[in-house]
């Protein structure tokens, strides 16, 4: 009963809770960036034009990120770089694309905000590219 409610924690335990989170956001969000790519067959494409940049870039840059950057977070390379672009996407998403949805539209895009939020702060942790990096220099 007491290790129920012990607030210790191990440094590899820590490492191993940030693994899951990396590798779980990660194949989540590549099956969004994934779906996206069909988007680009239709013609004109129809997806939306965040700040005057066009649904086309805005497009791009949203398969960059959640294609791109999740592949990045997956292997925990550059994770705290990588993590920014979907923040960003994440913010847009929640706040501005499903702005006046209710909150049900806007719950998901939330989850992921907040465990990208989380591997801002954590980095990639032990079991990652960038633990093997830093471990060489």
């Amino acid at each position: 009963m007491k290790t129920i409610f012990s607030i210790n924690r191990s440094t590899q335990s820590i490492d191993i809770a940030i693994l899951i989170a990396r590798v779980a956001i990660s194949l989540l969000m590549l099956t969004h960036g994934l779906s996206k790519i069909a988007l680009f067959n239709e013609q004109p494409v129809q997806f939306m034009d965040f700040m005057g940049l066009g649904a086309e870039l805005t497009l791009a840059l949203a398969i960059f990120a959640e294609i791109g950057c999740s592949v990045l977070i997956l292997f925990g390379l550059g994770t705290r770089i990588a993590v920014i672009p979907l923040i960003i996407a994440m913010v847009v998403a929640v706040f501005v694309f499903h702005a006046n949805d209710p909150f049900i539209k806007q719950e998901m895009g939330l989850h992921y905000l907040l465990v990208y939020l989380v591997l801002l702060i954590t980095g990639s942790g032990k079991y990652s590219l960038d633990r093997m990096i830093e471990a060489r220099l």
